[in-house]
This record gives C-alpha cells, structure tokens and sequence, in this order.
C-alpha cells in the first residue's frame, strides 16, 4: 500500500467544484434506463450514449472522476480510443464499481447483502493496469417494519471495510457506498438513527481491517424523508440532518464525503447539496457522485436522435455537472436553472 498514492488520488477526487459522475451501470440497470426512452439497449447503443458522456467537451471543468463498469472500462470510442485513455487525458480520474450486486440476504426477508468478494484482488489488479484509480462498491439498507436489522447492517459494514482493504492494498481508493435507501414512507428522524447506525458501524469495521481513512471517500446518502412520506424534507432540513448526522458518525480523517442522489429529482439533488455546503464547517470536503441527477436531461435528449444530438446531450451534462458544482461551494440558485439548454 503507498499511502502517498492513495492521499493523492482521493484528494483530487474531492477537489474544490469538483464531482463525480456514476455511469457505473449494469447492462440490467441500462435496459431500464434505456427502455424509458425507448431506444434498444445493446452492446453498441450502450457505447455510443457512454462515449457521449466520456467526450463531452469541458466536463473537466467540474468533474474530477468517472466510475465505470466492466463492460464500459473495456469499451473504445468509434475511432478506436479505449474509454479510460479518453478520461486520463482529459484529467479526469477512471473508477470503476467491483462489486456483483445486493443479493437477498440469508434468513433476513426484505434485507439484501452485497456479493463480490470472491476474486476481487485478482479483478482490481486487472483494472488497475487499465488506469483504473478508484473503485466503488455499494450496500443497500432498506428502511421498513422492523428493518434494518442489526444484522443486515453489520453484514454490509464488515464487507465494505474487506472491499476498502483490498483496494487501498492496491493503492486503489476505494469509495464506500452504505446507501439508505429513500424508498418508503419513513419520517426524516427515522432516516437520521438508520444512516446514523449505518456509518458508525461502517467506520467501526474499516478501523477493524486497518484501513487508511484519509486514502478513502465515503458515498453517503443524504438525511431524509422517504419518497412517499407524508411530510417532505425541506433543503434546509435534510442540510441541518445529513451535517449533523455525518459529524456524529464520521471521523474528522476521511478524505471526502460524496453523496448519492438516490432518486431525488435533478434539481432537488442540487438543492439539497448546495444546503449542505451553506452550512459549512464540515471537516471534510462534500461534494457529489450522481448518476441519474445528472444524466436524466442527458439520456433524454441523446435518445432522441441519436445521430444527431450528440451535442446536446453533453450541452445538457455540462450544465447538470456546473450546477452541482456551484452546489458543492452554496453557489446554487434555483434561478440558474432558467439558463438551462433543455
């Protein structure tokens, strides 16, 4: 493990105005997506919409890494460039998501474990020789009658930390995804003891494995009420909930903390960020790793006409990224999005 990599790698993922995209979809996950805009979802569709998103002029600007999946990191443009070079010439940071999928959860109904320990050492060394920097691996907690269970949680924690350990061994920084899920009708109060007991036993896991926390960067879910909650959280609620809930669970020596949208609406997931900077004093920096909250205009707009709006789409995505970027800094205004170009 070189420490000094690792502090590097994770620094420059966190960068100031700077975030992440997630285009670390499944094909699974790419039929949905695909299918509700009505285009054919095949291995050549799939490259075309992701060399959109890898060439678009300027993403530089506010994106500091893209995280990939198997089928993407080993994909070309059309003229033959593999998409990691793209990145790494443009300055942005190639990452990569390793883990197989949540998978039902042994004796545990409704509560899913994440698969993919198994031959990780060997698959992380095979993307590292192609300039992969970082990786990704996501846990699922579900909020419901009776759940999470203690068990469910300490499951996911334990293979997070072996994730984070296995990657930092090949001083490749890992995130660290503990999603809470904001499906369901749970109360923001209820959302806030779940994260919090999340990332407490997360962190309590990852110092168990010896992991180096200024070489890793948490993907945390924003604190707050599920979808078909009775009463919605306000910017300024899930602001004053995520910050408090992060600085009673998160130690001050983590690299950065990006957060997940979650299926929160485009604009909710930039106002719900630029809240939480407005706040301040955090001790690590918060910034953002979207997928849908920043591709939705994007996948729209390219599956329209393929062959011919390849520039308005990545228009569409270097204005998404731009308004999260002046989130991660409180700069966002609800009044910017007028000057969208969709």
């Amino acid at each position: 493990m070189d420490k000094n990599i690792l502090t590097k790698t994770a620094k420059a993922l966190v960068a100031l105005g700077k975030g992440i995209v997630a285009a670390d979809e499944s094909s699974g996950t790419c039929q949905k997506r695909f299918d509700a805009v009505g285009i054919p979802c095949t291995e050549e569709t799939r490259r075309a919409y992701r060399e959109a998103l890898i060439t678009a002029p300027e993403i530089e600007t506010y994106i500091s890494g893209i995280i990939l999946y198997d089928e993407t990191i080993n994909q070309k443009t059309a003229s033959g460039k593999p998409f990691p070079e793209i990145l790494k010439e443009k300055g942005i940071i190639p990452g990569i998501k390793v883990d197989m999928g949540a998978k039902d959860l042994a004796l545990h109904p409704n509560e899913k474990i994440t698969d993919g320990l198994d031959g990780l050492r060997e698959r992380l060394a095979e993307y590292k020789a192609m300039n992969a920097r970082f990786a990704k691996w996501r846990a699922v907690i579900t909020i419901g009658e009776h759940i999470p269970s203690s068990a469910c949680i300490h499951a996911n924690a334990h293979a997070l930390a072996r994730y984070a350990a296995l990657c930092q061994e090949a001083d490749i920084v890992p995130i660290i995804e503990p999603e809470v899920l904001i499906d369901g009708d749970h109360t923001i109060k209820r959302s806030y003891e779940i994260t919090e007991k999340t990332l407490k036993k997360v962190f309590e896991e990852l110092a168990s494995q010896d992991v180096m926390l200024e070489g890793v960067i948490l993907k945390a879910s924003m604190v707050i009420a599920g979808k078909s909650a009775v009463k919605q959280s306000t910017p300024e609620e899930v602001a004053e909930a995520t910050v408090k809930c992060l600085l009673a669970s998160v130690p001050k020596n983590l690299a950065g903390v990006v957060f997940l949208s979650g299926g929160q609406s485009d604009e909710q997931a930039s106002a719900n960020l630029n809240a939480i900077n407005k706040i301040g004093n955090a001790p690590w920096p918060l910034s953002f790793s979207y997928a849908r909250a920043i591709q939705n205009p994007v996948l729209k707009i390219w599956a329209e006409n393929p062959s011919t709006n390849t520039a308005k789409a990545q228009a569409a995505l270097l204005f998404r990224s731009k308004m999260n970027s002046l989130a991660t800094e409180g700069k966002y205004s609800k009044n910017l999005e007028k000057q969208r170009p969709y």
